[in-house]
């Protein structure tokens, strides 16, 4: 608990995130060391070979989200009325889960009579990856179930130099683990490394490598894959590990080739890789072997910040709320498709040499 000085000095905003299949509740200050005082979170897993759908993802959500609410406020040993906002996802992300989000920070806020800040996904994942890791300045890879984007930031904007043109790279992952029959538990991609990693790392399977200027297609190769599994893997021809193994190396080469582009194009020599896949550790690798090369570094998430959670968007919130951002109730509606560039970024500071 905290003394009362110590609290009236605190801000603290609760976020509550759920654009997908993983529903997260997190609270946060902007006191102390670690920022983060809860982040609870429940993902909704499916059987093997199958997806989640919006409506079946928003009835899991309904179900859990108070109790986590209740958890996180438990966990950070506070109360309601010690909460100065509630920030929430307004987008991107599947309507169904996002309405749901969106009505409970609605009514949490009625009954506690606390503002709302509506938060950018994309930009939550952005700014938790630049207060976790303390990087300076990065090109910012986003890579995530729906999500594929190379970023930097410019005059208040973080700007999308290259993305995925059809596919994002996690929803790749996901129809390819459906495909071969992995489980949805944790997450497909985990299962796809997993199974990665038992390949002999000799045999790599020829792929479609469709890097087109700055961006990235993956329905081709992902078409070719799959023809590839049901012809040939029950006579033996290929294995399960070697394709996951072709198809992270495939799909990670085409990612580190248009990150370092923009690294090149920007002259920044750090990277920042956040969003579920950023987990991946065999990512994490080729990109550190590129960033060396280039004189700078790689900053990456654990699965506890680097997958969806509510943390990141309390913190982002955060930052928009001391910034002078309030959403109107009126306005705290959802936008499936909010782009990164869309928010403008009042929080930071231009003046500081930030390009």
């Amino acid at each position: 608990a905290y003394s009362p000085s110590q609290r009236a000095a605190m801000v603290v905003v609760l976020g509550i995130e759920g654009s997908a299949n993983k529903l997260g509740v997190g609270i946060v200050t902007d006191e102390g060391e670690d920022p983060i005082l809860a982040n609870p979170r429940h993902t909704y897993i499916t059987p093997p070979g199958t997806g989640f759908l919006p409506r079946e993802t928003a009835e899991h959500h309904r179900s859990h989200v108070i109790q986590l609410v209740k958890a996180a406020l438990k966990e950070a040993k506070l109360d309601s009325k010690d909460i100065d906002a509630i920030a929430y996802t307004k987008g991107p992300g599947m309507g169904g889960p996002l309405q749901v989000g969106a009505l409970v920070t609605r009514t949490l806020s009625l009954l506690w009579k606390k503002p709302v800040v509506g938060v950018n996904h994309c930009v939550g994942h952005i700014e938790m990856g630049i207060r976790l890791t303390e990087a300076k300045d990065p090109i910012v890879l986003y890579v995530s179930g729906g999500n594929t984007q190379v970023i930097a930031y410019s005059l208040r904007r973080y700007r999308i130099f290259g993305e995925t043109i059809d596919i994002a790279v996690g929803n790749t992952l996901d129809r390819f683990a459906r495909v071969i029959g992995l489980s949805n538990d944790p997450s497909p991609g985990y299962n796809i490394e997993q199974c990665a990693k038992k390949a002999d790392g000799q045999t790599l399977i020829e792929l479609p490598c469709v890097v087109k200027g700055m961006d990235v297609s993956f329905s081709g190769l992902l078409s070719e894959i799959t023809r590839i599994a049901k012809t040939q893997l029950k006579s033996g021809q290929v294995t399960k590990e070697d394709l996951c193994f072709s198809l992270q190396e495939t799909i990670f080469s085409m990612l580190v080739e248009i990150t370092e582009r923009a690294m090149a194009h920007c002259g920044k020599k750090d990277v920042l890789i956040v969003g579920g896949v950023g987990c991946n550790k065999r990512l994490q690798q080729m990109m550190a072997v590129m960033a060396a090369e280039r004189g700078g570094k790689v900053a990456t998430m654990d699965h506890r910040y680097c997958i969806d959670n509510g943390a990141m968007i309390a913190w982002a919130g955060l930052m928009m709320f001391k910034s002078g951002i309030v959403t109107k109730l009126k306005d705290t509606t959802i936008t499936q498709r909010f782009r990164t560039d869309a928010q403008e970024v009042t929080w930071r500071d231009d003046s500081a040499g930030e390009q």
